[in-house]
């Protein structure tokens, strides 16, 4: 998740002490533009991230609401992974040439908050709180909103990791559609689906998945202060055992290197596993694809350890620091826009993301959508074991340092998940306790 980020913290830094020398307003903002009628708008952008339908519903929505009104222009410009969005976004704030509103992936926000690229928005906030509604918001997703006690993101296109499964390839193998609810079961659906001479999995070593093994595990990815790791902890050293003793008798395949994930979505797309993780952003997208290929889909939770347990993930809208009062004012209604119920409800149909806003999930529209598509709503009831993702500002380049360590841990066989997970953690300390 964050291949790209390798200089991130200390181009960030070198950011943050330009922004405390300079209050000039961020260049890539454009004050005003005549409409048809010769009235100035006020053109501000928003880049974005990720293609297919997530662009498609993004594209769409700035288009609505360029059509709402005649006072703003936004206009959206796609820049590829959150890694790809965050990297640029650095370099155009150090440039002066940032976009107004950008979508922030929860794990960096507090590095951008506290390097001065974020603007506060809890003055707009409590200004406007008969609108904002923020108890509207899911609690569950909150807990990456807040920054030392300031707002500096509105919920947007949030996610949990959930479970995947081809229905009829379980059920040619005999096995119970409903499941695997747990470790244990899941190994014993792995070894099943090998006797009839299909793979369970493929699953790469992804940071966001092993978050969610950790909880699942009863433990924590660092410490409660963010200062040291907790991830070499038995709870942490347990799901890396059980990947590597999966992988070495063949129950599941763990692809590596940059392609890892998409071998992972065509493995389950072309039916050579039966069941995959993924984020439920992916769940319309999924349905079509099972529909294609005809077989039938379900999801449902991650499977349990101790107990059930997954981290939010997703992105939020932020406005960018240094913009005029004009293009705050225009950033602003534009993400309390994006935000709102309706445009809530529109994300979630069209793409599977969850729906961030309580009204939503409770409205007409969404109870009737539940009922013939059940695969929405599993995310939803997971967030009652949900977490939020860790903070603190070095975590980027941690899990770079703890994603190679796991890859070692499962593909050699002479070394240990202990001793792996050891030696990140030694590399994790040094760079939290800066």
């Amino acid at each position: 998740m964050f291949k790209k980020l390798g200089t991130f913290i200390l181009a960030l830094i070198m950011i943050s002490s330009l922004a405390a020398c300079s209050t000039n307003s961020t260049s890539g903002v454009s004050s005003s533009s005549a409409d048809g009628n010769g009235k100035d708008k006020i053109v501000i952008k928003y880049w974005y991230a990720w293609g297919g339908k997530i662009q498609e519903a993004k594209q769409n929505l700035v288009k609505q609401f360029n059509r709402s009104q005649d006072r703003i222009e936004v206009i959206a410009e796609y820049q590829g992974t959150y890694d790809d969005l965050h990297a640029k976004a650095q370099a155009a704030f150090a440039a002066k040439n940032a976009p107004a509103v950008m979508d922030l992936e929860i794990a960096s926000t507090g590095i951008f908050a506290r390097s001065g690229m974020l603007e506060d928005l809890t003055p707009f906030a409590e200004r406007d709180k008969e609108e904002v509604k923020i108890d509207d918001f899911h609690p569950g997703l909150m807990g990456n909103s807040y920054v030392d006690g300031k707002l500096y993101g509105l919920p947007f296109m949030r996610s949990t990791p959930i479970l995947y499964k081809n229905v009829t390839m379980l059920k040619e193998a005999g096995l119970d559609p409903a499941g695997p609810k747990t470790w244990e079961e899941f190994e014993q659906y792995a070894r099943k689906l090998k006797e009839k001479g299909k793979l369970a999995m493929t699953m790469p070593a992804d940071i966001w998945f092993y978050e969610a093994f950790v909880a699942q595990s009863g433990g924590q990815m660092l410490s409660e202060d963010g200062k040291t790791a907790a991830f070499n902890s038995p709870e942490g050293v347990a799901p890396v055992e059980f990947m590597k003793r999966l992988a070495s008798e063949g129950l599941i395949k763990i692809p590596t290197g940059d392609e890892a994930g998409e071998m992972a979505n065509k493995d389950w797309a072309n039916q050579i596993s039966a069941m995959k993780f993924g984020s439920t952003a992916n769940v319309a997208e999924s349905m079509e694809i099972a529909k294609g290929n005809g077989f039938d889909m379900m999801t449902a939770f991650m499977p349990a350890n101790k107990s059930y347990g997954v981290p939010t993930g997703g992105c939020h809208l932020v406005m960018l620091a240094g913009l005029g009062e004009k293009e705050k004012e225009a950033a602003w209604e534009f993400i309390k826009w994006m935000t709102a119920k309706e445009q809530t409800i529109y994300q979630h149909k069209n793409t599977g993301y969850l729906p961030t806003r309580i009204s939503a999930i409770e409205s007409d529209e969404l109870q009737a959508l539940y009922k013939e598509y059940p695969q929405y709503k599993v995310a939803i009831d997971q967030l009652e074991y949900a977490r939020p993702r860790p903070m603190a500002d070095a975590y980027p380049e941690v899990t770079k340092i703890l994603k190679q360590a796991i890859e070692k841990a499962i593909l050699d066989p002479k070394v240990s998940p202990q001793d792996a997970l050891n030696e990140a953690a030694e590399k994790a300390n040094k760079l939290l306790s800066k």
